[in-house]
């Protein structure tokens, strides 16, 4: 941090936030952009003019020279192509221009994006929009501004552009609620969201050293070292000063972006590391997300690190996941899942949580493919994450609540209450009011739910994609069905009792990770999709589609579409996963190996005509020369089976995880013994001791 600059200087330093746009804009431009994000009404082209204006004078004072429509296509990460400022001005000089057509639309190439077949290859034409609820910033001296990117018939072909539509609809029907119980102020509800980011951080050198990590961004390959996370002396630990002067640019980095950086912490495998920020709304979240992932590589790149965001990098360690807490406030600061302190509020809670409730029971196995990709198959179920299995944690005191409307019972709290939703008063729900389930995919924290499902390198924008849409369908439900009531507190009473009666079954407080809970889970019901190949085909069941083409978040088309591309990068993944490991096998260990059990049989040769024993020599050559075999008939019958992927991406998926997956599952295993034989000069690159116990 520079000396002369404190932190709240800092702080959106790079970010041409409300503040600036209010001290640069006449009060005329800056009204009507604040009416623009409020009440969506459009900009006229005088005002975006002066914005634009704005913007590059502040830009070029904070040294930008070019700008750029950020936005974030169907890969999962962003995208961004560069102009610069300068216009000619006759003479040989130049000028510095930037003008409100430029602000507020580009045409990017839509050709070359993932678009599961929105896009013709030859149909090249995509437009970006400016978002104005998202603040531009400067980054590497460009202006970046938060775009929506689309086809040149308006297909979505982006994460933005649903999880704004998502946002407006839970807003929409979350009003509605609020109406009934007489709240005239709110205006609007906007989705908050705080995604917690875990990462492991490797030496840069050694990261160079393996085409796997290079790759793939995981070890194909790794024998167990002598030292795992057995010892738990990792988790909270003392951070090592290398990593704590990453930690510490990475902050001042995300600062000036106006991230909110709030906690950093050592996780629990050994290099493995945890931001959390302070959580904002979805949209500025999923983009700051974004910046997050992106700043935490390139700030490591500096320090001479690299960042690991895949999910299981390393086997026999924990992975890494993304913690996302979602909730929904008012417009004028109600959070409106933190149970209240008079009957009114008491009543509102219960609805919004059966409502949240109701959802992740109807719509459980949309949820479970929202995370479904192939990194995130190595780690769920797997005794760090969730199981794959959906359901919810709420706690015992909430719990005890829901079970007594569920039964008409009195409530046993700190003094016996009768519980009539609405009338009698329900005693205060304390914000802490149980243990902590780490095992739980969907936990109540409090006055939030915490989604922990999701993979360290996904965006999140699709979960909460997910999560505003289920929200909004089963809020659109209770308002239709409350609004005529001509006794709304007793149909507000059996409206609740029945929907927390009717799915129960999702609620669950025990160990996710024990073995009981899946087949309690396959009793009550509940989808176990253990696998991507598993999940990704219920994207396009017809309830799903329904939820998502009924509230205008999607269209047929964009979320065929969007199956179609998690498909397609399935199988993509998986291959090039499986190419890899073969030219790691042919081209490294099998040479490393054969050179090493040579010099072996050689050394028994000397030994033998010395009269020595060579028992070492020769037990080892011939049990290297045995694993040596089977893991280059195994190559081989991998290599086939990569020639043999079918052309449809429904079959090509269903063969990937029957077949690559054990073929390679075979090759590791034989090629992590052949690791444990052979000496260390002779191992063509770092092992896990290597990488995870750097200094």
């Amino acid at each position: 941090m520079s000396t002369t600059m404190k932190l709240p200087e800092l702080f959106g330093s790079m970010v041409f936030n409300e503040e600036t746009m209010k001290e640069r804009l006449s009060s005329a431009s800056y009204g009507a952009w604040k009416t623009c994000v409020t009440d969506g009404t459009p900009l006229d082209i005088s005002t975006a003019n002066e914005i634009a204006e704005a913007m590059k004078q502040w830009a070029v004072e904070k040294g930008a020279t070019h700008y750029t429509h950020w936005f974030q296509p169907m890969t999962g990460v962003t995208a961004e192509k560069h102009d610069s400022f300068i216009a000619p001005a006759g003479g040989g000089k130049i000028m510095m221009e930037f003008s409100g057509k430029e602000l507020v639309r580009g045409e990017p190439d839509a050709s070359s994006f993932p678009s599961g077949g929105l896009r013709a290859t030859f149909e090249a034409r995509g437009y970006t929009a400016w978002d104005p609820t998202s603040f531009a910033f400067i980054k590497e001296g460009s202006l970046c501004i938060p775009t929506i990117f689309c086809s040149y018939s308006g297909e979505a072909l982006d994460k933005k552009t649903p999880l704004l539509r998502s946002m407006e609809e839970v807003s929409r029907q979350a009003v509605r609620i609020l109406r009934l119980f007489g709240d005239t102020e709110t205006k609007r509800v906007v989705a908050q969201v705080g995604p917690e980011q875990e990462y492991f951080l490797i030496d840069k050198a050694q990261y160079a050293k393996r085409e796997d990590l290079r790759m793939c961004g995981r070890t194909l390959f790794g024998a167990k070292p002598p030292k795992g996370q057995e010892l738990e002396d990792h988790y909270f630990g003392a951070i090592r000063p290398r990593v704590a002067a990453y930690m510490k640019d990475l902050d001042e980095e995300l600062w000036k972006l106006g991230v909110l950086s709030k906690t950093k912490h050592n996780e629990v495998a050994p290099s493995q590391h945890e931001m959390a920020p302070i959580y904002t709304d979805a949209n500025s979240a999923c983009d700051q997300n974004q910046l997050v992932m992106e700043m935490m590589k390139k700030v490591a790149d500096r320090h001479g690190l690299v960042c690991l965001l895949h999910e299981k990098p390393f086997a026999g360690v924990n992975g890494s996941g993304k913690h996302d807490n979602w909730s929904l406030s008012t417009d004028t600061g109600k959070n409106l899942f933190k149970p209240g302190s008079t009957p009114r509020q008491n009543a509102r809670f219960l609805l919004f949580l059966a409502a949240f409730v109701k959802g992740v029971d109807d719509y459980q196995d949309f949820l479970r493919a929202t995370v479904a990709f192939p990194g995130n198959d190595h780690r769920l179920g797997a005794q760090e994450a969730p199981p794959a299995v959906l359901s919810i944690f709420l706690g015992d005191e909430l719990s005890a609540v829901v079970e007594s409307i569920i039964h008409d019972t009195d409530f046993q709290s700190a003094g016996k209450r009768t519980l009539e939703i609405g009338v009698d008063a329900l005693p205060a729900i304390r914000q802490d009011n149980t243990d902590r389930n780490r095992t739980s995919p969907m936990a109540f924290t409090g006055n939030k739910f915490e989604f922990r499902m999701l993979g360290a390198s996904q965006s999140i924008s699709g979960p909460n994609i997910a999560l505003n849409t289920i929200m909004a369908e089963e809020l659109k439900q209770f308002a239709d069905e409350l609004e005529p009531s001509r006794d709304f507190q007793a149909d507000l009473q059996k409206l609740i009792r029945r929907v927390f009666t009717e799915h129960q079954r999702i609620i669950f407080n025990g160990n996710g990770y024990d073995d009981a809970w899946l087949e309690e889970a396959k009793k009550r019901g509940l989808y176990n999709l253990t696998s991507t190949a598993d999940a990704l085909p219920v994207y396009t069941a017809q309830k799903n589609m329904d939820l998502f083409i009924n509230h205008g978040i999607y269209t047929k088309g964009e979320i065929e579409a969007r199956a179609e591309i998690h498909i397609e990068n399935y199988s993509t993944v998986l291959t090039i996963e499986a190419k890899t490991m073969a030219d790691m096998i042919r081209h490294q260990i099998l040479p490393a190996v054969s050179k090493y059990a040579d010099d072996l049989c050689q050394r028994a040769y000397h030994k033998d005509a010395m009269g020595v024993s060579r028992q070492y020599e020769t037990s080892t050559a011939k049990e290297i020369a045995a694993l040596t075999d089977a893991l280059q008939e195994i190559c081989a019958k991998m290599e086939a089976d990569l020639d043999a992927i079918p052309a449809d991406a429904t079959a090509a998926m269903n063969y990937c995880h029957d077949v690559l997956i054990p073929d390679m599952a075979k090759a590791r295993e034989a090629a992590d013994q052949l690791e444990t034989l052979t000496a260390s000069d002779y191992w063509p690159f770092p092992v896990y001791s290597d990488l995870l116990f750097y200094v």
